[in-house]
């Protein structure tokens, strides 16, 4: 698979059922980072996998449509900078949501090295009716 193409099974595994499958496309020393005030990242592959189940329990029927993809070589010329915008929906307490939101994926020797995300935490508070300072 092209960098392209395993930022883009990583996106669609975490639109999917397995949070295995998810983890399975990070190297160990993965870092997620979020620029999202709901979120927090976390480092290694491990802590990630004992993440994602809460992410998908909170997020029921997840998807991400793809609207855009921009391939950019890595800095260090040993992989790719992959550029991921899409749209969030899910089922969150009895509500579907719509989120906008950009991810840059890092992509070093076959694994997802690093996710940078950042989506629109005002959305989501005004599409569930909630309070962003509860």
């Amino acid at each position: 698979m092209t960098d392209a193409e395993i930022a883009l099974a990583y996106v669609a595994a975490l639109g999917g059922d397995d949070p295995g499958a998810v983890a399975a496309l990070v190297s160990d020393g993965f870092v997620n980072e979020h620029h999202a005030e709901l979120a927090s990242g976390c480092v290694g592959r491990a802590e990630y996998e004992r993440r994602l189940p809460g992410f998908f329990a909170t997020f029921g029927a997840r998807h991400y449509a793809v609207s855009e993809v921009v391939v950019g070589a890595a800095a260090d010329a040993d992989g790719s900078e992959v550029i991921v915008r899409y749209r969030f929906g899910a089922d969150v307490e009895g509500t579907r949501i719509d989120i906008p939101g950009v991810m840059w994926i890092s992509v070093r020797n076959g694994e997802v090295t690093r996710r940078l995300d950042t989506w629109d935490s005002l959305t989501f508070f005004r599409q569930t009716g909630t309070d962003p300072n509860a």
